[in-house]
């Protein structure tokens, strides 16, 4: 520009109108084909310009990952917002992850109650209503039941983990929080878990014998069941937590079919040093009243446990935790 700074006020001034003429005619010749080609023009208006004057480009994340699955590769989003949890509440709720629906079964579960106001009921645990679900607009659907599968992936991404896959608390964490892209929280959480579960099982180890054996059963009006390590009614605690045993006889049965159902004829060989007891109606005195179980050494000596199924229910990693502390409680309870 400093050459045009040297010309003389005329030759500016010349040149200044020349400039004002030629935007003029160019603006006029627009004007006339505005019908024409303003519509297209408009869409290309930054392709006009130079490079380095063009709207910076925002590369957004990628919204969804895919995902490994019993049914396949699912696309999911990478952090959904709306879930609708059939299975697993629990380990949500571990991870601050709160879902828009559950059956109504687990949203009786104790062990976290304040966490589930304003989740919505999504029908019978095991057959969730496919209308209530719709109502929800989930982005996602996580449920155990396989056979669910077809309806529910009709409405969201759906990620089905059959019960039994994920053998305790430590995997089911780990996968959640991989899941929902919340690994550190997984991590945080278990560390708090593992602290507390060991100080459980040094009291526990301090006064109960290593070699005493432990018994998870359920009883019914018509039945009697005894259970494995990953079903429920106490025997995550049990077995996994606090590393007990079932009797050496029934052990291999037990762990590896996870249930079995027993007569009372049967009793005597299911029944360990202590029972663990699972039941509705009856009380540790009716128990000792009963000619059949007051006849077990776990009953005679006290140590039979009873407590409701409200509260051996839950198998996941919150109700695990509280499970473990509450029974260790119970077997310490007036030790030295």
């Amino acid at each position: 520009m400093n050459h045009l700074q040297q010309r003389s006020a005329k030759q500016r001034h010349w040149l200044i109108f020349s400039l004002l003429l030629a935007i003029t005619l160019l603006a006029s010749a627009c004007g006339n084909n505005t019908s024409k080609g303003s519509a297209a023009n408009t869409g290309n208006a930054t392709e006009a310009l130079p490079a380095s004057q063009q709207p910076e480009q925002t590369v957004e994340p990628a919204a969804f990952k895919t995902v490994t699955t019993i049914n396949g590769e699912i696309k999911i989003p990478v952090k959904p917002k709306r879930i609708v949890a059939e299975e697993y509440l629990g380990s949500l709720i571990a991870l601050d992850t709160i879902p828009v629906g559950a059956p109504g079964l687990t949203l009786e579960n104790m062990y976290f109650k304040e966490a589930l106001a304003g989740i919505a009921d999504t029908g019978t645990y095991g057959k969730m209503s496919p209308e209530k679900i719709l109502e929800l607009e989930p982005d996602l659907i996580i449920s155990g039941m396989a056979d669910s599968y077809e309806a529910l992936s009709q409405i969201a991404p759906t990620i089905i983990v059959p019960y039994g896959d994920l053998k305790n608390t430590h995997e089911e964490l780990t996968y959640f929080g991989k899941l929902l892209g919340k690994e550190q929280e997984a991590k945080d959480w278990l560390a708090q878990y593992d602290k507390r579960i060991a100080e459980a099982k040094a009291k526990v180890d301090a006064v109960i014998p290593a070699d005493a054996t432990f018994s998870i059963l359920e009883h019914g009006d018509k039945a009697t069941w005894a259970y494995g390590d990953n079903f429920g009614r106490g025997g995550q605690p049990v077995y996994q937590a606090l590393g007990r045993k079932p009797p050496a006889g029934v052990a291999k049965e037990i762990m590896e079919k996870q249930w079995a159902e027993i007569s009372a004829e049967m009793l005597n060989k299911y029944a360990g040093d202590y029972l663990i007891v699972t039941d509705n109606e009856q009380t540790v005195q009716d128990y000792k009243d009963d000619p059949i179980w007051g006849s077990l050494p776990a009953v005679k000596n006290d140590h039979i446990y009873v407590w409701k199924e409200g509260k051996s229910w839950y198998y996941d990693p919150i109700a695990v935790l509280s499970q473990t502390e509450e029974l260790a409680a119970w077997l310490t309870a007036g030790q030295k």
